[in-house]
């Protein structure tokens, strides 16, 4: 999953980058409204972390932009901790959530996991198809109840594909799910990661069929 963290903070934001790194979530970090601004209008985005006292152009008003644009991405608004009538206007400009400086760190990703579930659509922590489950909270696969060895990349690539299981998974849109601004990976790479993950949930009931020139598909089991 990739995140905007808009914040201006540098200290906090690159205590909230790492954490959400060690995650396993890609973070792309901006300092100022007009960055955070121009990135949602030319990038997409899987959740935003938006600090409402952003210089150059506020955090309101990045929303109230973004919510112009008919974008639906979730926003969570960060905001000091006595500002309720900049929270309450933030939930009426169309944020998901909020959460009050100062905050504890395992609050905050338990509620971007949540919102990522709820935006997902599936609103459980776990999801089940065929044999495999895959747990958003611990970003664990397991087949018939076994645990699979998975590296990081080919979690996030499987991330992905379930939660678009099937319909069609673009490269472009598997990479938007690994990389970071500035980070490179190639289209062969991603190929080397589908042919290690077919091989691995092969006995879950599950494909990975391959749209040749467009993407890939996770094939859910007939009877769902």
């Amino acid at each position: 999953m990739r995140i905007l963290l808009a914040e201006d903070d540098a200290i906090l934001a690159n205590g909230l980058s790492r954490a959400l790194r060690d995650t396993g979530y890609v973070v792309d970090v901006v300092g100022d409204g007009e960055l955070a601004d121009t990135a949602l209008s030319s990038q997409s985005c899987d959740l935003v972390i938006l600090d409402l006292g952003l210089p150059r152009i506020s955090g309101l008003d990045v929303l109230r932009r973004l919510r112009a644009r008919h974008n639906s991405t979730p926003v969570i608004i960060l905001t000091a901790g006595d500002s309720v009538d900049q929270r309450v206007q933030g939930l009426d400009l169309g944020a998901d959530d909020y959460i009050a400086k100062p905050f504890s760190l395992s609050e905050l990703q338990a509620r971007v996991r949540a919102l990522a579930r709820r935006h997902s659509g599936f609103d459980q922590s776990k999801i089940q198809l065929g044999k495999l489950t895959y747990d958003q909270v611990s970003r664990s696969t397991y087949v018939d109840g076994e645990l699979l060895e998975l590296s990081a990349r080919e979690i996030s690539v499987l991330e992905v594909l379930i939660n678009r299981a099937g319909r069609l998974v673009s490269k472009e849109q598997i990479l938007d799910g690994l990389c970071e601004w500035g980070e490179e990976v190639s289209h062969n790479a991603i190929e080397v990661y589908i042919h290690r993950l077919r091989k691995k949930i092969e006995t879950s009931g599950l494909s990975i069929s391959t749209i040749r020139g467009l993407g890939y598909c996770l094939d859910k089991p007939k009877s769902e």
